[in-house]
């Protein structure tokens, strides 16, 4: 973990879980947390984009209300994360984005992966933040609420068609209603939350696919395609 100065009026140093990258340096990806933390999915999704070529950042997004809040995916977690989520403030949260992308922009262009609360929060960054190559948000049940907002940058989505927070179907529709060049993939085997390896909502091939897309679309935005 290090410490980073938040871009918001406070100046607030909050954490973020920084790995640099495996190999020649393809890029910066910073992902965004679900309301759980740094959890060990998260943990396990900075290594995976470490070992691809990327330096990672994952920052803490509730360290302002709960510092190093993490919690297991049940109902006692899902109760906190949601509390800290209603107290935390979309625009500090924004200026905490901000100031990854700045730490990261020096070295090269910056990418942006979130699930959940995290692929909302890419939703509106992409929208709201300057300095990013690229988006790839997964399952934002709140994007529903800023689908006006024009994404600055390329951006793609990604639902489970078994999520029962979020109508596939009905997403999809919304976004391409009001931003239709955004592509919106959904995964006919999986529920919310299917980027965490092990969950019962997690299909191994969908998750796999939407990696793949997801690096594609990254190579395809400014990121380096790691040919030798």
């Amino acid at each position: 973990m290090i410490q980073i100065k938040s871009e918001a009026a406070d100046g607030f140093e909050f954490g973020a879980l920084h790995a640099q990258p495996v190999g020649e340096r393809r890029g910066g990806v910073i992902v965004i947390q679900e309301i759980f933390g740094i959890d060990h999915y998260i943990s396990e999704d900075v290594s995976r984009w470490a070992k691809l070529g990327f330096e990672v950042l994952a920052p803490s997004m509730f360290d302002r209300q709960k510092r190093g809040f993490v919690a297991e995916h049940d109902s006692a977690g899902l109760t906190e994360g949601v509390s800290l989520h209603g107290q935390a403030k979309v625009e500090d949260a924004l200026a905490d984005l901000a100031a990854c992308i700045a730490y990261l922009a020096p070295r090269g262009p910056v990418f942006i992966t979130g699930y959940c609360y995290g692929g909302s929060m890419g939703w509106q960054a992409a929208a709201r933040l300057d300095g990013i190559a690229a988006v790839s948000s997964y399952y934002g049940g709140m994007i529903a609420q800023f689908v006006d907002l024009a994404p600055k940058c390329p951006i793609i989505c990604h639902f489970g068609r078994k999520d029962p927070h979020i109508p596939a179907d009905g997403i999809a529709a919304a976004i391409h209603a009001a931003q239709p060049g955004v592509p919106v993939y959904i995964y006919e085997n999986s529920g919310h939350g299917f980027n965490n390896d092990g969950r019962p909502d997690s299909d191994p091939t969908d998750a796999a696919l939407a990696r793949k897309r997801t690096l594609e679309f990254f190579v395809a935005n400014g990121a380096n395609n790691g040919a030798k």
